[in-house]
């Protein structure tokens, strides 16, 4: 049984308190193939910086996506380096998408440079697979 790796980028955390929408249902109604989901530690850097600096309503989003990965278990991915810098983060998205991994994105810029496949939020409720 092969098991995709599918790594959730900070966007679409956020995009789960901004949309309401139920991240873990959407994949499981998208994905007719066996995963499990991580986050680069990257990532929940990115989502405390939010809690520290950001307005309410981003505060929340973050204090929320965090939760989630908490009571989901949902696998970290240490950082090769400590860095809070998006791009750093993108970066790293990057080579695990060139490696074989599923990223789940919203950001246009990192879709333009990840392999394909990829996952993304289709109209606000649904993941879609771009290929």
């Amino acid at each position: 049984m092969n098991i995709r790796r599918i790594i959730l980028d900070t966007n679409v955390l956020m995009a789960i308190a901004e949309f309401k929408l139920d991240l873990i249902s959407a994949l499981e109604d998208t994905c007719d193939f066996h995963y499990e989901l991580y986050v680069l530690q990257g990532t929940i850097d990115e989502l405390n910086k939010i809690m520290d600096e950001q307005r309410l309503k981003y505060r929340q989003a973050a204090k929320l996506a965090l939760a989630i990965l908490k009571v989901k278990g949902i696998k970290i991915i240490p950082s090769e380096k400590e860095s809070k810098n998006q791009k750093y983060v993108d970066d790293q998205l990057v080579d695990l998408s060139k490696k074989g991994d599923l990223v789940l994105t919203q950001d246009v810029q990192l879709k333009k440079r990840l392999n394909k496949p990829y996952l993304t939020i289709r109209q606000k409720k649904s993941v879609m697979i771009i290929t």
